[in-house]
């Protein structure tokens, strides 16, 4: 046989040999790969979770038009919008929620797991008191009741502590500013 014919021989060899074990080892290699990429990028998300600074709340405070304000942390997530005041003991002083929609609309709120009365306003977009309901009693059993929807439609809704809308003097059609407090 001549040297050409020995180096093809050898060559077809390791052609034919390498294909078996090749993909195995290549397909290892990959999976291996693929589940430190995993891991890798669960303990960056976790690790964000701890490192991340939280935002905290912003808070808009709402002027009255007899001067009284109110320091509304708003209701700007998710869990906000659905659990309002929930599971909290107490309201700072002059404080509350504001709830900012993202439409108008006929926007009903319950008061469930609530642990204190609340005095519920609903605004329209032009910032005007629509509807007023004072003392809503907190609920911790289902069936809660719902509040409003007001009569017509609104884009904004304030909780505050039971008493408040007396001590601000709030009437229907009350024109409210919007500050960001920064």
């Amino acid at each position: 046989m001549g040297h050409w014919a020995q180096q093809r021989k050898r060559a077809s060899v390791t052609i034919t040999m390498a294909p078996d074990q090749a993909p195995a080892s290549n397909r290892e290699q990959r999976k291996k790969r693929i589940i430190m990429m995993i891991l890798l990028a669960l303990l960056l998300m976790s690790a964000s979770v701890f490192l991340v600074e939280r935002k905290e709340s912003s808070v808009i405070v709402v002027t009255f038009p007899n001067g009284v304000e109110l320091e509304a942390e708003v209701a700007d997530t998710p869990e906000k919008l659905l659990f309002g005041l929930a599971f909290r003991d107490v309201l700072p002083p002059n404080g509350g929620m504001l709830y900012i929609f993202e439409q108008n609309g006929m926007h009903r709120v319950t008061t469930k797991e609530y642990r204190f009365p609340v005095d519920i306003l609903w605004v329209d977009e032009s910032h005007h008191v629509v509807h007023i309901l004072e003392h809503a009693e907190p609920c911790a059993k289902d069936p809660c009741p719902f509040f409003g929807p007001p009569p017509e439609s609104v884009r904004y809704v304030i909780q505050a502590e039971s008493g408040f809308i007396k001590k601000a003097g709030v009437a229907k059609n009350d024109e409210l500013k919007y500050a960001l407090r920064m």
